[in-house]
């Protein structure tokens, strides 16, 4: 999974580049760097980035790819901090603001809880690349980064209809309050076959164990579902768990992320995983590079002629037949 993500980060890298010619422990290398005028070109940018705790997998992935993307740029000064919660991430963003910072990639615990300091950091005039959950203010991020969420709703729903054709009752489980999880959600009740009823739908917050006891209680009033939408893979696992527990071992599961447990369930042909949808956390990576290749030689303002406003990041639906193609052993995720 490493090699293909690398792969696809790479890509976008590059197209930037063509285009133009930031733990609850900081992590940070090199000085200080001035700020603003080509003067300062010689300076080191300093780069905050603010993203959620590691609290499930594929948050641990952010994180992993945050360090391995700060590697590539010893002229930036990084400053990498990891949030439980919308408080302590908007503690953490206030606090880089106050120590100074050029720029800032964010990717928000909650949308609508970080929207106000990000306002802040755009009332400083620090630039921003927001990855991954939108702010729900337009006009406060330069660049944002996202998977296209409304395709992995969608795609999501394109595949419950084809294995189920006549229709039957279903479990959805959401994520967080997010833009990544309405985005995904209205795609895929819209998209979804209307014989196939959603018998029951409750938030799971993309963490394994709170879709283990949420899918528990659902099921004690639906033992005649078919099949479950985890929409992640992390809530996946956890559902699996109730479902085992419930002696329900006929239902079967479509979460999302490329999760490398459960895309080798897929791959071996496991009867209750029979696909999943990508949703890489190099995403990341694609964020810090855009804000550094932008920042960079004090050039901001005429790169941003060139740069993308919002870039979309495809998702695949994986099957046995293609699981190979995203199966890495050694994946953080």
């Amino acid at each position: 999974m490493r090699l293909m993500k690398l792969a696809n980060w790479i890509g976008v890298a590059a197209l930037a580049g063509a285009l133009i010619g930031c733990s609850s422990s900081p992590t940070t290398s090199g000085a200080p760097a001035a700020t603003g005028s080509p003067a300062a070109s010689a300076a080191k940018l300093r780069i905050g980035v603010s993203i959620p705790a590691a609290d499930h997998g594929w948050t641990a992935g952010v994180k992993w790819w945050s360090d391995e993307a700060a590697k590539m740029y010893p002229n930036a000064e990084f400053t990498i901090m990891t949030a439980k919660d919308p408080a302590e991430q908007t503690s953490q963003i206030e606090s880089m603001l106050t120590k100074g910072v050029d720029g800032m990639v964010i990717l928000a615990t909650e949308s609508a809880a970080m929207t106000p300091v990000a306002k802040k950091v755009k009332e400083a005039g620090v630039f921003i690349v927001n990855v991954d959950r939108g702010f729900t203010e337009t006009g406060l991020a330069d660049i944002f980064v996202e998977g296209d969420n409304k395709a992995f709703g969608r795609k999501a729903a394109e595949y419950f209809n084809e294995k189920m054709p006549s229709g039957g009752k279903i479990l959805v489980l959401e994520g967080i309050s997010s833009t990544v999880n309405t985005d995904r959600v209205n795609a895929f009740k819209s998209s979804l076959n209307p014989n196939i009823v959603v018998a029951g739908q409750q938030p799971g917050e993309w963490n394994r164990e709170t879709a283990y006891k949420v899918t528990q209680t659902m099921l004690v009033a639906n033992k005649d579902i078919t099949g479950i939408w985890a929409s992640d893979d992390d809530m996946a696992l956890g559902v699996i768990k109730a479902l085992e527990e419930a002696n329900m071992t006929n239902v079967w599961i479509l979460g999302g992320g490329g999760m490398k447990d459960v895309v080798k369930r897929v791959m071996d042909k496991d009867a209750q995983f029979p696909a999943t949808i990508t949703y890489s956390p190099s995403m990341i990576a694609t964020g810090i590079h855009l804000c550094v290749s932008t920042m960079e030689g004090g050039m901001k303002d005429k790169r941003m002629e060139f740069m993308p406003r919002h870039l979309l990041i495809d998702v695949q639906t994986v099957t046995p037949e293609n699981a190979a193609d995203f199966y890495f052993p050694d994946s953080i995720y």
